[in-house]
């Protein structure tokens, strides 16, 4: 079986913002800090980490809604930089955002909505052409014709998103950042969109970045796992394994608080709780930002940042104490 080519490159990604400290100062908030991942064709690349650990804005970064600090982003073999690239790349590529109240328009009708992409990128020859494939991309996430001329605040949570995911999908893109798209929905409603997200990629051969904090909703529809804590990638390998067997100490004590449906298991699981508060991002502890939280942590953790290195085939870590 031969290898699954790369669809998209990210290669030291650094997203760093200003924020002001006093007068005519700033301190430097290292939001994406030196990431660097692979995503291939057909595939989920979960992303996971707390609140506020950068997650979100990597799928920004990537899609050039901010301009990286530094670092490189490939896309299909090509280096995505300058403004023909980027309006190329934008095509191929879209994003399902976290919240479907304050995504859509809602001055907007459900069939302008979904046909903005069309009209931007100018993919319909006539006016019948348009409604049609308006019509075909409601029919894929399962809305009907009746709904083309209402507006978004008439919908329900799980009804928006899918208007925002037609209107993702408008384009044919083959890469989607899905960021945190099932977190403001009803558990019952989540489980819907993340099994029509399965579909639509066995449909239409799509590629995930899925942007969750919410492991078994990542476990179920990734192929692979990857692990951000306060900017940093600190750990990722194929989905199985990674929620088996985690190496980093931030992963185990995450993956331990995932609720267990069996309640034997649940209480032979322990819970393990990290000592002390995330560091402010703003006035990162040296070395591993980890250290200040973590019971291995030795004096060389304060000297320099882990790499990232390969353990097991396709599983990487970045800790000094293996």
């Amino acid at each position: 079986m031969s290898e699954q080519k790369n669809l998209l490159e990210v290669k030291h990604l650094k997203q760093y913002f200003d924020v002001p400290n006093g007068f005519l100062r700033s301190l430097k908030l290292k939001a994406v800090d030196d990431v660097s991942f692979n995503i291939a064709e057909g595939e989920t690349l979960g992303l996971v980490g707390e609140s506020g650990c950068g997650k979100t804005t990597v799928g920004r970064t990537i899609l050039q809604l901010y301009k990286p600090t530094d670092g490189e982003v490939w896309f299909d073999g090509t280096k995505i930089e300058g403004k023909k690239t980027i309006h190329e790349f934008r095509r191929n590529a879209q994003m399902v955002f976290q919240d479907p109240y304050s995504s859509l328009d809602p001055r907007m009708t459900v069939s302008d909505i979904i046909g903005e992409p069309l009209d931007v990128h100018h993919l319909y020859s006539n006016r019948k052409e348009r409604e049609e494939k308006i019509g075909h991309l409601m029919d894929l996430v399962g809305l009907t014709s009746d709904h083309a001329s209402r507006y978004a605040h008439e919908f329900s949570g799980g009804q928006r998103q899918r208007i925002g995911i037609a209107r993702a999908l408008a384009v044919d893109p083959k890469f989607i950042v899905c960021d945190e798209p099932v977190s403001a929905l009803d558990v019952s409603i989540q489980a819907q969109i993340v099994n029509m997200f399965e579909d639509l990629q066995k449909k239409l051969g799509l590629t995930y970045l899925f942007i969750a904090h919410d492991l078994l909703v990542v476990k179920h529809i990734s192929t692979r796992i990857a692990v951000m804590y306060l900017g940093k990638l600190i750990e990722i390998g194929p989905s199985d394994e990674l929620y088996h067997r985690p190496i980093h100490p931030y992963t185990i004590s995450l993956l331990s608080a995932v609720p267990v449906p069996d309640p034997n298991v649940a209480r032979a699981n322990k819970r393990i709780h990290l000592e002390g508060d995330v560091p402010s991002p703003l006035h990162m502890p040296s070395g591993c930002p980890f250290r200040t939280r973590c019971p291995r942590a030795t004096a060389k953790c304060a000297e320099s940042m882990p790499e990232l290195k390969e353990i097991t085939p396709g599983h990487s870590v970045a800790c000094h104490n293996l």
